[in-house]
């Protein structure tokens, strides 16, 4: 029997599970971005990139690593920039950054696979949100989930991402339930 990816397989000329993905070159930089790429990289932040998912799970995520990058040393990274404007100073500061957080949505970890192909693994730490709440596995939309039981589990999840991190229980990456310690 057939299934989907062996039709999307044929549609796009060949069948292969390995992604590729090319960007236009971009034709400029984003001056907010360079000036926040510039000083996180003189001050040493730590880049927090998340899910940005359509999803009640790339939501959380999302707002989980807004709520992390007002803590201590970390600061918002532009996943945009990271990955389409390779010599913006955002990229070079995520590029060059001795760790970077990455909090993925769910287990498909969509964004901690690309970062998996611009930094090293030793600077990458990721955090599998939904296997830390496990919740939401049937619902799709946002605002299925009243706004203020979102904000609680992000901050929930905000405030597991910065235990582990400030206690140095880093998950391990290749876990796919997340965090492999008792944070």
């Amino acid at each position: 029997m057939r299934n989907c990816f062996d039709c999307m397989g044929n549609w796009f000329g060949g069948s292969s599970r390995k992604s590729s993905l090319e960007v236009s070159p971009a034709t400029g930089t984003c001056a907010v971005g360079e000036r926040t790429g510039k000083e996180n990289l003189a001050k040493g932040s730590i880049p927090v990139i998340s899910c940005e998912g359509a999803c009640i799970r790339g939501e959380i995520a999302r707002q989980a690593a807004n709520m992390v990058a007002k803590h201590g040393n970390f600061k918002r990274c532009c996943h945009g920039e990271l990955f389409t404007v390779p010599d913006s100073s955002m990229a070079v500061w995520g590029k060059n950054a001795p760790k970077i957080v990455c909090i993925d949505g769910c287990f498909l970890k969509c964004h901690s696979r690309v970062l998996e192909n611009l930094v090293s693994p030793s600077q990458l730490i990721v955090f599998d949100a939904l296997s830390h709440y496990q919740k939401y596995n049937d619902v799709f939309d946002i605002d299925d989930v009243p706004e203020e039981e979102r904000k609680a589990v992000a901050r929930d999840v905000a405030d597991w991402v910065i235990k582990c991190v400030d206690e140095g229980r880093i998950p391990s990456n290749k876990n796919k339930e997340g965090c492999n310690c008792s944070c």
